[in-house]
Parts: structure tokens; sequence; C-alpha cells
């Protein structure tokens, strides 16, 4: 969803403390900006407080930096980080895939139709078979294979690009590779993972054949940021959707796909919007 074009986005959090929405409110009353839309939550077992505000000048001339620096004065006491976003900015973003294709297909027409306020600045893939696809879009792809033995010299060279590229998020949308703990490290809260959720679990080689014969009657996919642990990041989002007898494993599999285009195009919407906020090993998510 596309916002408009005189709203900017505060998100901010801080230790639980008295006066924390006040202080929020208030600076932005004085500042003459008129609030379209907030979020809140207190989590009383961490202490900490989450809040995110979308708000509007009421007058020509607005300069973020003079808001930023006013704002972060007054929010010192209340040991306060914020992050301020504009009008119309889009993310940079990297993009890693192997040989699946729907996930990079439905970020693509989401990216192009402006239905997410991302900018996709580079492919990576250890695949050569989307070059196509990336090419027809006009953004850069990078090939680079990878195995055991090379799998350091790889990342460097992914690393390179995610650098070079400025992307603040890294989007691994079916990058079917184990990331490295130092990359893991590198990308904590910037990188989002996609990947099959069943009840109960199957691991290995064909998920859903497994899950056919076991006779689910859910297939899902969650949405997470990556950290060392496989698969097993804080949640951002999750999805589902209902199966039956009448289905077969190509059924699961096709319906397995679509949510979980779905589920990685509203993390991601999520993030980039500043709906998210980490909490220990959990997620804050302020849905839209």
């Amino acid at each position: 969803m596309k916002r408009h074009d005189d709203i900017w986005i505060m998100a901010a959090q801080c230790p639980s403390r008295l006066g924390t929405v006040d202080v929020v409110t208030r600076f932005l009353k004085e500042r003459r900006c008129y609030i379209t839309e907030q979020q809140s939550f207190d989590d009383r077992l961490s202490g900490q407080f989450f809040i995110r505000t979308e708000f509007r000048p009421e007058e020509a001339g607005f300069d973020a930096d003079t808001f930023q620096a006013g704002f972060a004065e007054r929010a010192a006491e209340f040991e306060m980080s914020s992050e301020l976003t504009p009008p119309g900015r889009l993310m940079p973003v990297v993009i890693m895939v192997s040989k699946a294709d729907h996930c990079l297909n439905d970020l693509l027409y989401r990216y192009r139709t402006g239905q997410l306020p991302i900018d996709i600045r580079a492919i990576v893939s250890n695949h050569p078979d989307l070059a196509s696809l990336s090419e027809w879009h006009g953004i850069p792809y990078h090939h680079f294979p990878i195995t055991a033995e090379t799998k350091p010299e790889q990342e460097a060279q992914v690393w390179r690009v995610i650098e070079e590229s400025g992307a603040e998020l890294v989007i691994l949308a079916r990058y079917m590779q184990v990331l490295s703990s130092e990359m893991c490290t590198r990308l904590s809260g910037r990188a989002i993972n996609i990947h099959h959720s069943l009840l109960p679990g199957f691991k290995g080689a064909r998920p859903y054949h497994q899950a056919y014969d076991k006779g689910v009657k859910l297939v899902g996919a969650t949405a997470h940021y990556i950290n060392d642990d496989l698969d097993e990041g804080p949640i951002i989002t999750q999805g589902v959707e209902p199966v039956s007898h009448a289905d077969y494993p190509e059924d699961l599999v096709a319906k397995g796909r679509d949510i979980e285009c779905l589920t990685l195009a509203r993390a991601v919407a999520l993030h980039v919007e500043r709906r998210v906020f980490l909490n220990r090993n959990r997620t804050v998510v302020f849905q839209r």
C-alpha cells in the first residue's frame, strides 16, 4: 500500500517509563505535526516500550535534521532511540535466490507496480537460472557459485555486492544455502528469510510430499529475520492455507508456493514501513 506523499514515519523504542507516549505526542504537537496514525506497545516482561507514529507537518519548511536533533534532546531522559522515514522513500534491497522463482517473481511484480516501497539494487544467486528474469527488469544479476570449499570466498563476494549497492535489507527469496555465522551476524536485523511451515514439521527433501503422506490439513509459511539458528530467527509474519484429502502432493506444493509469496511480501512491507521492532528473540509487529 502506498503512503500519502506528505506522511512521515517515526519509530522509537526505549525502556518502559512514565511519559513515553507523552514525549512523542507533545513534541509533535509543539512542532505543528498532525498525527495520522499511532501504535504503541509496552512489554511488561522485557521492560521495553515501542511506538510507531505517522504524522503530517502542518507548516511548510519542515526540516528533518532539525526535527531529529530536537527530538533526540527531548527523548534523552527516556533513553529513547528513534528513526525518521521521509515520505516516498524506497528502501534499497538486495534479493538472494537459488533456482525457485516464485517468490522472486512476486517481489519483482510488487516492486514494478509500486506495491512495495523498495529499490531493488541487485539480485544474487548461486545458480545462473534466473539471470534472464533479472535482465528483463533491468536489475544487475550476480551469479556466485558455491561449494563447501568456496563458501568463505562466495560469501565475501555476496557481502561486497550488499555493501556496494547500499542495501539496507537483504531478502532471501528461497535462497537454498545456509549462511555462515559471520554473515548472519553481519545481517542481523536486516535480512528476511522465507520457508515452509508445516505441522508436524518435515525436514529434509520433499517436505510437501512428506506432508501429503501424513495427511496434513494445513500448509503454511514463516517469514523471519535470520540468525545463527537455521530457520529459527525472530518471526515477522506467518501464513496458512487449508488443504484436504483431495489435494495431491503437487497441489500442496502449489499452495505452499502461493502462501510463501504472500507471507514474504507481507514481511517485507512491514519491515520497510518500520512496523517491526526486535524485542530480544521476538518481534513487536504493528500491523498495517
